[in-house]
């Protein structure tokens, strides 16, 4: 396993393959403007002691000292060993709504945003915590598996919106019993699951039944809720502008509204709690106390430990290089002759 710690300076090797070219657009030239003033015997005779493959070869040894010179400065790293890690934590999967409804402007800048900024604050929070991300609209599905790379479930947080999932409606049920599914440790104790919704549940009928299979294998479930009860109309906008407003067969606007009892009958049957997310602030450090207070679970972490830097191959070999290349005289030498090498005949 390796890294490379600057990749940047790999922009360098076009610096050195203009250089190689021009040398080689140069030598061209001076052979086409030595043919046109004598030929190859004559030009021999009046410089005897001119090696053309030496001058190549001194070329070569500079381009190459440059190529590892510019290696050593990315600086190539190399994993000496793989190395398990004892690590405790609490598993947390995120379930977040996004469906059209999330678009709704009650709270700044909309509800989708909003419950981005909370999970984003805490997944911040989070220590050695395992976590993954569904979202959910008309179906559920699954954005990020169960992972200890949180920076990876921020990026993922990120590229989140209303168009990831063509069929709309708000299928809680589905998202639930998708999480149940992320939990891979059986030895898990400690199992969480967020559900991020303004509340609008198409498939109440099914979600509580979800719940209870989901609490049977030990998961708790917490609900924030986003928005405001009084509510609001959902925009439609292209490039950042509304153009209009959502409405229904009728043509009336249609106004959604924050619906706090079904998030919180969710979670009183989760064994966890209803949270309102209109405060980030203290939604995120009430979170963050309840997750503390859980008995975290030990699990196993495997990496490449002791990266070790290699530049300093790279620089001796592109020294040396350029040590030669100062030794390596342009002009043909006489042990050269005698070996005879590339075939150059004594013109008598």
């Amino acid at each position: 396993m390796y890294q490379l710690e600057e990749k940047t300076y790999f922009y360098y090797f076009t610096v050195v393959a203009v250089l190689f070219l021009a040398y080689l657009l140069v030598s061209l030239w001076k052979k086409q403007k030595q043919k046109a003033f004598a030929n190859s015997t004559i030009l021999e005779k009046l410089s005897p002691e001119i090696s053309p493959f030496k001058s190549f070869f001194k070329t070569l040894m500079v381009a190459l000292a440059l190529s590892f010179l510019i290696i050593a400065l990315v600086n190539p790293k190399m994993g000496t060993k793989l190395k398990t890690i004892k690590r405790e934590g609490v598993d947390v999967v995120f379930a977040l709504d996004v469906s059209k409804s999330m678009l709704a402007e009650d709270v700044a800048p909309n509800r989708l945003e909003k419950a981005k900024q909370i999970i984003s604050r805490i997944i911040d929070k989070l220590g050695s915590d395992r976590v993954g991300i569904i979202i959910y609209a008309g179906n559920a599905y699954p954005l990020l598996p169960i992972t200890t790379d949180q920076a990876a479930a921020k990026m993922f947080l990120q590229s989140m919106n209303t168009d990831m999932l063509t069929s709309q409606g708000t299928a809680i049920d589905q998202a639930i019993e998708l999480a149940t599914t992320y939990y891979d440790d059986e030895d898990q104790t400690n199992r969480v699951l967020f559900i991020i919704s303004d509340g609008e549940d198409h498939s109440e009928g099914t979600t509580l039944s979800a719940v209870e299979e989901a609490t049977e294998m030990g998961i708790q479930i917490y609900t924030i809720g986003v928005g405001m009860p009084k509510g609001a109309p959902i925009p439609i906008k292209r490039n950042g502008v509304v153009e209009s407003l959502k409405k229904d067969s009728k043509g009336e606007v249609v106004i959604t509204k924050l619906n706090e009892e079904v998030l919180v009958d969710i979670a009183d049957d989760g064994n966890g709690e209803y949270i309102n997310g209109s405060n980030t602030e203290q939604a995120v450090e009430y979170i963050k106390e309840q997750l503390n207070q859980m008995d975290k679970t030990e699990f196993e972490a495997k990496q490449f430990a002791e990266y070790k830097d290699q530049y300093q191959w790279f620089l001796g070999a592109g020294l040396l290089f350029l040590f030669l290349d100062v030794f390596v005289l342009d002009r043909k030498t006489q042990w050269l002759k005698k070996l005879n090498l590339f075939n150059e005949k004594k013109v008598q």
